[in-house]
């Protein structure tokens, strides 16, 4: 006789698993088939009160937990194959799970990224969501964070503070802001954009790249301590939204803010000098813009931010951490 978990499975994700090394479903395991490129592997959990919030919509939900790994992808330069996904559930509960499902089968067709397999337990706790991403590069030729050189320029993707605003707003009244700023940077938070279109770009012309999920600037730094450098960034040259600048203006958030909060998942990327216009001309192709901020150098400094005047700007928390 089937259990609970059996059931909840074949109604809700069972339909999702529709690459034929997913076997249905109905195996322990699946299967990716092999390819002469190099698979990368990332994952990335989203727990209920610290990645998203108890009243989000389930759509959102299962957007943000698919997405976030594909932003890791994205920034590897590879290509999704496909996911695993881990749930938490308390309960069995058809007015979440049937439009999680619904909306995590549409992005797993967006992306091109589909559902293999996974597992479903239940916790007394908060629920979390886990997600295991699969990507393929040609061989060696996957991008790692630890090879900023100096010299090379630092480019960022989109715009940068919007999710953070968009928690804040969550979180706190604040009747200054237009509606359509409100949901633009609550859209921002709620679900990522994961710059997938950029990641041949990046593959072919950038030497050092990640993904921005725990602050730019926090980022940054882990990126120019893993390659053993240090940077000069303009403040000024950050790019934000029509929306963070209008909230910036009306002194409704701080630069400091947009610089360190999370859950931007644009893309970091170190270009080196002569490499720069192929790589911008490339994001131009792809529709993702991109934008120059700093430029690494020797050193083993914290990363520098100026201000419009070429002063440094004291960043106190450099960007969100668990512990």
């Amino acid at each position: 006789m089937p259990s609970g978990e059996d059931d909840l499975i074949a109604r809700y994700f069972k339909p999702l698993a529709t690459d034929p090394g997913a076997l249905g479903l109905v195996d322990d395991a699946a299967v990716l088939a092999a390819s002469r490129d190099d698979l990368v592997l990332t994952t990335d959990a989203i727990v209920e009160g610290v990645h998203y919030l108890p009243g989000d919509p389930p759509e959102a939900i299962a957007r943000k937990a698919l997405r976030v790994n594909l932003s890791d992808l994205a920034a590897k330069g590879a290509t999704p194959a496909g996911f695993l996904l881990t749930l938490a559930l308390r309960n069995v509960d058809a007015a979440f799970l049937a439009p999680f499902a619904a909306a995590l089968g549409e992005d797993a067709a967006q992306f091109g990224c589909p559902l293999l397999g996974g597992d479903t337990v239940s916790t007394p706790g908060p629920v979390m969501i886990s997600v295991t991403a699969f990507g393929r590069v040609p061989p060696g030729r996957m991008v790692r964070r630890n090879r900023l050189r100096p010299g090379d320029r630092i480019v960022v993707s989109g715009t940068i503070g919007d999710a953070a605003l968009g928690l804040d707003l969550l979180q706190r009244a604040n009747a200054t802001i237009p509606d359509e700023h409100r949901a633009f940077l609550i859209g921002r938070y709620r679900v990522p954009q994961p710059r997938l279109k950029l990641a041949q770009a990046v593959r072919d012309h950038a030497g050092a790249a990640m993904d921005i999920s725990d602050g730019l600037a926090g980022d940054l730094a882990k990126m120019c301590a893993a390659s053993g450098v240090t940077a000069t960034l303009d403040a000024a040259a950050v790019p934000l939204s029509d929306a963070g600048q209008a909230m910036l203006g009306a002194g409704a958030t701080e630069l400091i803010r947009l610089l360190g909060g999370g859950d931007d998942y644009e893309l970091l990327c170190g270009v080196a000098q002569n490499r720069l216009d192929e790589f911008l001309v490339a994001a131009r192709r792809s529709g993702v813009s991109v934008t120059v901020i700093g430029t690494a150098e020797t050193g083993t400094r914290q990363p520098r931010w100026l201000d419009a005047n070429a002063a440094e700007i004291p960043l106190q928390r450099l960007s969100f951490s668990h512990f």
